[in-house]
């Protein structure tokens, strides 16, 4: 039996790798300071592993995967699945760290960054075909200026990609 298409985020290892690099890296360093400085001590040493344990948590990136209808993320602790051949409504949030909140006609909601769907075109293309079928049964009340944000981002990625690969840029 074939299995179901599907996709998923192709730089989440690296992220990861990134993440607990500089969770474990950071901390080191701040031991090594301490150390070289004479003011090492066991509670310091210990507020040190605590910020390293913070950082690992807070830079874990999310694992994205879809297959026709669901998306899935996958946090270090949490799991959150929204139907997106019945998406509700798309919102882009800026901050720190720009997220796009999917939420469903049940209620379930996910949040992805945007530049997992730019750097992954299986993913965003499943996404698309799905957005498409919400938005012909009628089920999506909003988010038309944020797939059209999000789309501008994806071609711009694309373009620098095939700028990049050609020589051009």
């Amino acid at each position: 039996m074939k299995p179901p298409p599907g996709a998923w985020n192709g730089e989440w290892a690296a992220d990861a790798r990134a993440a607990a690099g500089i969770a474990l890296g950071f901390p080191l360093l701040l031991v090594g300071v301490d150390t070289a400085a004479g003011s090492i001590s066991g509670t310091r040493a210990l507020l040190w592993t605590g910020l390293g344990l913070v950082l690992f948590a807070v830079l874990w990136p999310a694992k994205v995967s879809a297959v026709p209808g669901l998306l899935t993320t996958r946090g270090l602790v949490r799991r959150h699945h929204v139907h997106t051949d019945r998406l509700a409504s798309v919102n882009w949030h800026d901050g720190i760290a720009q997220r796009l909140l999917l939420e469903d006609t049940d209620g379930n909601r996910a949040e992805v960054d945007p530049r997992v769907f730019a750097a992954n075109p299986p993913l965003w293309h499943l996404l698309d075909r799905d957005i498409r079928t919400s938005l012909s049964h009628g089920t999506m009340r909003d988010g038309q200026q944020a797939l059209r944000r999000l789309s501008r981002t994806i071609d711009r990625e694309a373009s620098r990609t095939v700028f990049k690969v050609s020589g051009l840029g």
